[in-house]
This record gives C-alpha cells, sequence and structure tokens, in this order.
C-alpha cells in the first residue's frame, strides 16, 4: 500500500508540473499572438495591401510588393522542396531504411536541419547569386527550399514508418504492384502527418530573413520578374523595425502580424482538409 501510494502521489506530482508547463506554454504563446495582433492591427488597411512603400520620412504607402514577393518565393520553394522532400522520404522509410547510404543521408539531413540559416542564404550568395552577377527572387526561392528539404524528407520518413507493414502486406497480398501501393495506401494512411511535416517546413521558412538577405535583398518596386531582387515581408519587416520611423516600425507589426496569420490558417486548412477526408 505504501509503495501504491508512492506512484500515485508521484503520477500527480508529474502530472501537476506538466499542465503547469504546458499552461505556461500556452499563456505565454497567448500573450506574444496578442501583442502582435494588437500592435499589427493598426498597420492592416487597404493601403497596406495595394500600395507600394514610401521613401523613408513620409507617412502612408503599403507593402503590397512585398506581400506578393513573399508570396511567389514560398510557392516556388514549396515547388522545388516538396517533391524532392517527400521523394527522398519515401526512399530512406521504404527502400533504405537499412543501408550505410540511408545512415549516410539522415546525418547530413539532420546536420542540414539545425544548420544556421545564413550559412545556407551564403553558399546560395556563392553558388548562383554571383555567377548570376545580380540577387534575384529566384535565389531567394532555392535558399529557402534548401531550408525546407530536410525538414519534408525527414517527416515524410518518419510518418512512413508509422504507417502498419500489415498494409503493405494485404496490397501485396492482393496483387497490387508497389508503385500503386505507395500512393494509394501508404500515403493515404501517412497523408496527415506529411501535410503537417510540409506545412511545419513553410512556417519554418516563413520567418526567415537571413538568406533573403543574401540572395533575394529587397526592392521598394514591382517586380517584372523572379531574376531580378524581390521584395519580401521578412527582410522589409528587419528593415523597418530597425527604422527610427514610428510609421515605419507600425509597418513591421503589420508585416509581423499577417505573416503570423498566413501560417496559421494555411494549417488550420490543411488539417480541416486532411480531417474531412480522413472521416469520409
Amino acid at each position: 500500500m505504501i509503495r501504491r501510494q508512492r506512484r500515485i502521489l508521484v503520477n500527480r506530482i508529474i502530472l501537476g508540473l506538466s499542465g503547469a508547463a504546458a499552461t505556461l506554454g500556452l499563456v505565454m504563446l497567448t500573450w506574444i499572438l496578442g501583442d502582435v495582433a494588437l500592435r499589427g492591427l493598426q498597420a492592416v488597411n487597404w493601403t497596406f495591401f495595394t500600395e507600394l512603400p514610401t521613401p523613408p520620412g513620409m507617412e502612408g504607402g503599403g507593402l503590397a510588393n512585398a506581400i506578393v514577393g513573399t508570396l511567389l518565393m514560398t510557392v516556388a520553394a514549396t515547388c522545388m522542396s516538396v517533391p524532392f522532400g517527400v521523394l527522398a522520404g519515401t526512399w530512406l522509410s521504404e527502400f533504405g531504411r537499412d543501408s550505410k547510404l540511408g545512415g549516410v543521408i539522415r546525418y547530413f539531413s539532420d546536420i542540414m536541419v539545425s544548420a544556421p540559416s545564413i550559412v545556407i542564404g551564403v553558399f546560395v550568395y556563392v553558388v548562383m547569386v554571383r555567377p548570376m552577377g545580380h540577387f534575384s527572387g529566384w535565389a531567394g526561392a532555392v535558399s529557402l527550399a534548401i531550408i525546407m528539404l530536410p525538414v519534408v524528407s525527414r517527416t515524410t520518413e518518419e510518418m512512413l514508418k508509422l504507417v502498419p507493414h500489415e498494409l503493405r502486406e494485404a496490397a501485396l497480398a492482393l496483387g497490387a504492384p508497389y508503385w500503386k501501393i505507395m500512393p494509394q495506401v501508404i500515403y493515404k494512411a501517412a497523408a496527415a502527418g506529411m501535410a503537417t511535416g510540409i506545412m511545419l517546413a513553410v512556417a519554418r521558412v516563413a520567418g526567415e530573413t537571413a538568406p533573403l538577405l543574401f540572395t533575394a535583398m529587397n526592392s521598394p518596386y514591382w517586380m517584372e520578374s523572379m531574376n531580378e531582387p524581390m521584395a519580401n515581408l521578412t527582410v522589409a519587416l528587419f528593415n523597418y523595425a530597425m527604422s527610427p520611423y514610428d510609421d515605419w516600425q507600425t509597418k513591421a507589426w503589420g508585416a509581423a502580424f499577417l505573416i503570423t496569420m498566413a501560417v496559421l490558417f494555411a494549417t488550420i486548412l490543411t488539417r480541416l482538409i486532411l480531417h474531412k477526408r480522413s472521416s469520409h
């Protein structure tokens, strides 16, 4: 009885500490989001989404070019990284699970996940920006894609490993070829986790500033193509937050609010779509 009471007491203490830690995390998250929302909403208006930035010291204007530039580079980076990341994660899970090459790829993927983003920005600057002779939106998209790639591949691998082997064996027993089993059985079973990994990768690059300083740089004008310096929200936020002008600092809060809400909305929308599919 004494041992049982001791275990119950220890269990209650651990549960209490865990609950307190979770509550503290939620309070801090709510505090941060609330502060960003209260300050950022002051800058969000029709002009913020439709007009170009004003010269230093002048009030008014918006960040329309930065919003469009961020969307273009994020979409381009996602289109580059997701197919390769999913294929790499599939090979690591299904074919190279116990191979030496698979171990080497996992090792370097883990290093890339924790690598400082500024290092990736400098790398893309050396191999892409300098040979081209100018900054560009494509260079920014490539730097973001490199950051996303290991996150997508490792998440895909872990999610596919959670799919029971019985599903693979049942499909093989019915005579289905493996190239049909992957998209129709295994990917469907792991779709929620894989989508979460992709959204984590998008959220990871959504607030990246350092690699874009070396690749896309920034521009106060509308871009004509992605082969030229491109405005983006993170670099605009960095520049505006460091400025001495109150109007620019307010717009920096607006940019932070817009990035936060975009990531939150995309995550919620993805989860709702996957939940509806799984319920059917």
